[in-house]
């Protein structure tokens, strides 16, 4: 072993074990482990960021910005509506649904079909008497299965047609990974349907009847004694830290405002709506000097409006009576004025007066690629900028209010916001956060739907027929939803997912180093001596199964990257065939059914299906086993060796 290989192995070995940590990110490894290579000298520094160029890597981009097209002009809400039945039994439902998740996966993101399926799948589980997580899961290893049918039905696809290109063979074509992948689809959704759902573990998932956020919510009074007279609403939550209490809420002369800013000032007569777990409700009070507005006598209710009619006297007649209470919400409003000279303060609604009917509760899943990972809602000042209040949040199925200001959130949590419907969309859209609620279905712009609907024939077709590289038929494609309104140019680059371009363009070319320095081959013989004994059908078996292994525990682009030199060297070691041992590469990386952290969409699910870590193996495993019964026979038919 030289000493090039040992470096480039020893590398290796490091982003594997960041990568099953998973503290890091997964482009912060890829970066690093590039990074590592160039000053080892194993990849020159002029060649660092050529992986950056690479066609797999525009596809990449590029298909990601036409499957944002899609949902825009409502094509995927279109087929749910005409495709799904509505009063069938379990089995041809979960079908139909699979199905539908398997077929827009080939031709878009598969996290992005699984998000805009989710509130279906829970709508759908409702019907058939069923857990959320009972549809939930197969939904989620549905459209798994439907990525691995297309060259751009997932990007380990698009990487393994990079490194069959580099062997001089040309890449894979758009539906050469069509055979392999579709039996296995097909046989994988045929067993979920029929017995695979049966499997699920029976997990009561939360939902907004159950967070059970009633008995943490208090309403207490302003009095004159009380310390936050006079001071803000953050000096008044900076008293409540130590007893892990939150105000989510203020009324004042019958204005109600949800989620009040912090540079509020508070006056005798308020009415705060504070959420606290009941054993520190008596210090939270005593701490203040608050009262509990359901111990102050009714004769003092006139308290509440002491700034505004201190001087009336109470009028008997109803007309008089209406008079008070316009007075009361003139006060109201001009209170909102005054206050408005604060750069934090609020800004009513336009009648003046916020109703309690315009406040909605929403349950929303942060997606793996949310930029909510790792933060807070101190940390992105969720009520400064949107209004709005977290009431909950579970984890794994597991309800907890502790420190939710200052809980970093996790990618599958779920969580309870409080707040308007405008807001708590704008938020969701902001953070990449799915909403569980079932989405109305609009009325859809014809004109937008075909042509978003035509222009992605066209790609799909120019990439198909060969008529042009793939990456440039769909960057045209991308070219012309632009100049045709279907994605607005503003919102172009949102719909990238950062982080696999980086993690893509990162390991290309440590993938190379290893191809270079020879280290993939010495893996290779090592792998065909010591295991497959120089079988060409076990050598082929293992790289599906370490390739599997592998998509179980870390990010599957990675683990297509990582592999691809090791199973070409495998091949050349055993004088036959790559194209098989690339094909069970593309399979292998798909098939990530074990874990939760394999693949975004079994993440996306952890949630809202109230499952923990070890929910999946249960039916993961047999589907990892069927995989390799079904994948292995048609490789051998379809790309023999």
């Amino acid at each position: 072993m030289t000493i090039d290989q040992s470096l480039i192995l020893g590398i290796l070995l490091a982003t594997v074990v960041l990568f099953l940590w998973g503290r890091w990110r997964h482009d912060s490894v890829a970066i690093t482990s590039l990074l590592a290579c160039v000053a080892a000298g194993l990849v020159p520094a002029e060649s660092a960021f050529v992986g950056f160029g690479h066609p797999a890597v525009i596809t990449v981009a590029a298909v990601l910005v036409l499957s944002r097209g899609l949902q825009n002009a409502g094509v995927v809400d279109l087929m749910a509506a005409r495709l799904l039945p509505k009063n069938s039994g379990r089995m041809i439902t979960i079908t139909a649904l699979m199905g539908l998740g398997a077929f827009l996966s080939a031709f878009m993101n598969n996290v992005g079909a699984m998000a805009l399926l989710m509130p279906v799948a829970i709508h759908v589980a409702g019907r058939l008497d069923l857990t959320p997580g009972q549809v939930l899961m197969p939904l989620a290893f549905g459209t798994i299965l439907g990525g691995m049918t297309t060259m751009i039905g997932t990007p380990p696809n698009l990487i393994v047609s990079g490194f069959r290109a580099e062997l001089g063979d040309g890449g894979f074509a758009m539906f050469d990974y069509t055979p392999v992948g579709a039996g296995v689809a097909i046989v994988g959704i045929t067993f979920v349907a029929v017995l695979g759902w049966r499997l699920v573990p029976r997990r009561e998932a939360s939902s907004a009847d159950t967070f059970e956020t009633g008995k943490y919510l208090t309403e207490a009074r302003v009095t004159e004694v009380s310390k936050v007279s006079g001071k803000t609403v953050r000096d008044a939550e900076a008293l409540l830290e130590d007893a892990d209490a939150q105000i989510i809420g203020l009324v004042r002369n019958d204005y109600r405002v949800a989620a009040p800013r912090p540079g509020r000032v508070l006056r005798r007569g308020d009415i705060l709506v504070i959420e606290a777990e009941p054993e520190a409700l008596a210090a939270v009070l005593s701490n203040l000097g608050l009262r509990l507005e359901e111990d102050v006598p009714t004769e003092d209710a006139s308290d509440q409006d002491a700034d505004a009619a201190n001087d009336k006297e109470e009028k008997g007649t109803q007309e008089e009576h209406r008079g008070e209470v316009e007075d009361a919400e003139d006060d109201a409003s001009q209170t909102a004025a005054d206050e408005s000279s604060s750069d934090e303060e609020e800004t009513p609604a336009k009648d003046g007066k916020r109703d309690s009917e315009d406040v909605v509760l929403r349950e929303l899943v942060a997606r793996p690629e949310s930029s909510l990972i790792r933060r807070s809602a101190s940390d992105i000042e969720l009520r400064t900028r949107y209004s709005l209040n977290l009431l909950a949040l579970t984890r794994q199925g597991r309800q907890s209010i502790r420190r939710l200001r200052s809980t970093a959130i996790e990618a599958g949590d779920v969580l309870l916001v409080q707040g308007s419907a405008e807001a708590i969309a704008s938020f969701a859209r902001d953070y990449a956060c799915v909403p569980l609620a079932e989405r109305s279905l609009g009325i859809a712009d014809k004109r937008v739907t075909t042509v978003a609907g035509v222009v992605m024939a066209f790609a799909v077709g120019g990439a198909a027929l060969g008529l042009v590289p793939a990456a440039m038929s769909f960057v045209a494609g991308v070219l012309a939803y632009m100049l045709l309104r279907v994605v607005p140019p503003r919102s172009l680059y949102d719909a990238i997912d950062w982080p696999v371009i980086v993690l893509l363009g990162a390991l290309i070319p440590v993938a190379g180093a290893m191809a270079s320095t020879g280290a993939a081959d010495l893996l290779a013989t090592a792998m065909v001596d010591n295991i497959a004994g120089g079988n060409a059908v076990l050598g082929l078996l293992l790289i599906l199964v370490v390739t599997m292994t592998l998509s179980d525990f870390m990010n599957n682009a990675a683990t297509a990257a990582v592999m691809c030199p090791i199973a070409i060297s495998t091949a050349i070691t055993l004088g036959v065939s790559p194209d098989s041992f690339l094909m069970a590469v593309a399979i292998g990386a798909s098939c990530a059914f074990l874990t939760p952290i394999g693949h975004q969409n079994n993440t996306l699910i952890l949630g809202p299906g109230g499952f923990g870590f070890g929910d999946y193996w249960r039916l993961g495993l047999p589907m990892e086993l069927l995989v390799i019964a079904v994948s292995m026979p048609l490789l051998l038919i379809v790309w023999p060796l």
